[in-house]
């Protein structure tokens, strides 16, 4: 804490440091009138070297490790675009478009969903949109992230639901990277991925909230058909009715989302604080984030006048048949 110096086998982490940064960030916005937090929120994002971790290459490495960069890299779409719309807006330590456009967006149809997919577990389409709202708003490459995880997590649900487990059902599903019986794994689908045995993990919906509101009523039937599935901190990180398995671990960073986006799905406050940071726009700007233009609206003009001439048409046959028929028995 006082050197910076590595402690165990630990790396630096480029996604958990986007992940230190963007919640500096919201504090700074939240608490705007602290000018200590304004001073030192701003001197934490000011110091941050992005162009470093880039280590000469268009994609960020994951982390540095043991006087090295890992050789995995930030290449394929996922929780990553927080580190590069926060690395395009620095004042201090900026880096080029490039990184923006570098990262591939592979296409993924499954049941009747097609999306940008991540070959990883739900919360990658989750993480980002804690924040940055995506919402209404396509980028240089015409996609609208938020619609995007939209569709992931109703395939995530169709997903869930064509598992052979009883605990996959209309009423509890949900499958995301967290603890199992035996320890952590990074599981669920599509396609499928990890040892899936019925465990239920009720982050995966709970970072969906603001996407499928169905997912409320997912974590309402946990909490009411398994009681046990919430302790001291909030909803236990997994478990299993099948085997009576109950994790005893509390992860913050799922925790985290579920809080998070929990509270975006009631009042947008995450999302409307961050936005409000004008490195932060000025990122969005330059990844080429716009409004998205309704498509159909032109069509909503016929849409009502064709309504109003349907209104009216039943109104005058109404009439016409209580003239022709209620009157005539009246006299």
């Amino acid at each position: 804490m006082n050197t910076g110096e590595q402690v165990w086998d630990c790396e630096i982490s480029s996604i958990d440091t986007a992940l230190l940064i963007v919640g500096v960030l919201t504090a700074r916005s939240y608490f705007s009138t602290n000018q200590q937090i304004q001073a030192l929120a701003t001197d934490l994002y000011d110091a941050v070297d992005w162009p470093w971790m880039l280590n000469n290459r268009d994609v960020f490495s994951m982390g540095f490790q043991n006087g090295k960069f890992l050789d995995a890299r930030w290449d394929e779409y996922s929780e990553l675009m927080m580190i590069i719309l926060l690395a395009l807006g620095s004042k201090t330590h900026p880096v080029p478009l490039s990184t923006w456009e570098a990262f591939a967006r592979p296409i993924y149809t499954y049941g009747n969903e097609t999306f940008v997919f991540a070959n990883a577990p739900l919360f990658t389409h989750q993480f980002s949109h804690a924040f940055f709202d995506f919402k209404n708003k396509i980028d240089l490459f015409k996609v609208n992230y938020f619609d995007n995880s939209i569709k992931a997590t109703r395939a995530h649900k169709q997903f869930c639901l064509s598992l052979n487990y009883s605990t996959y059902n209309q009423d509890t599903w949900g499958i995301t990277a967290s603890d199992y019986i035996g320890g952590y794994t990074a599981w669920g689908g599509p396609p499928a991925r990890g040892p899936i045995d019925g465990s239920l993990v009720p982050c995966a919906c709970g970072g969906s909230l603001p996407f499928f509101e169905e997912c409320a009523d997912v974590l309402y039937n946990i909490y009411q058909k398994y009681p046990k599935s919430y302790q001291k901190y909030g909803f236990v990180d997994a478990f299993n009715p099948l085997s009576e398995w109950y994790g005893t671990c509390s992860l913050g960073i799922d925790l985290g989302i579920t809080l998070v986006q929990t509270e975006n799905y009631l009042s947008g406050l995450i999302n409307n604080e961050f936005m409000k940071n004008a490195e932060i726009q000025n990122a969005m700007e330059l990844a080429g984030f716009v409004k998205q233009k309704n498509e159909n609206k032109w069509m909503m003009p016929i849409f009502v006048s064709l309504t109003i001439v349907i209104s009216l048409v039943a109104v005058v046959l109404t009439f016409k048949f209580a003239g022709t028929k209620g009157y005539k028995k009246v006299q």
